[in-house]
Formats: C-alpha cells, structure tokens, sequence
C-alpha cells in the first residue's frame, strides 16, 4: 500500500485510483435497444397506473 509521511511522523494511506478511461458513444444498435426499453417501460408504467386509478375507483 503506497504510504506518505506528513509532518509529525503521520502516515497517511490513499486509495488506488482507476485507471481513467474515455468513454464510447453507443453504436447504433445499443441506441435501437434504449429505444425499445424506454418504450417498454413507458408502456409498464402507464399499464400501473391505470390498473391503481381503475381498482381505486371501484364503487
């Protein structure tokens, strides 16, 4: 572990940091795939709230 001496005789243990790295558009098949989740979970979310406003209504 890579220590430093301070004043006073302290030591001090930091962190490894990750190597840092540039990050890659998606392709356009990881686009298509967002697209396809997003709709998806759009349409999960709109069937819920349907399905609690139609039971919640109930007379």
């Amino acid at each position: 572990m890579p220590y430093t001496n301070e004043e006073g005789g302290r030591l001090n243990n930091f962190a490894n940091e990750p190597k840092v790295y540039q990050a890659e558009p998606p392709t356009n098949e990881q686009k298509r795939t967002y697209i396809i989740l997003g709709i998806a979970a759009g349409i999960l979310v709109a069937g819920l709230i349907f399905v609690s406003f139609s039971v919640s209504h109930v007379s």
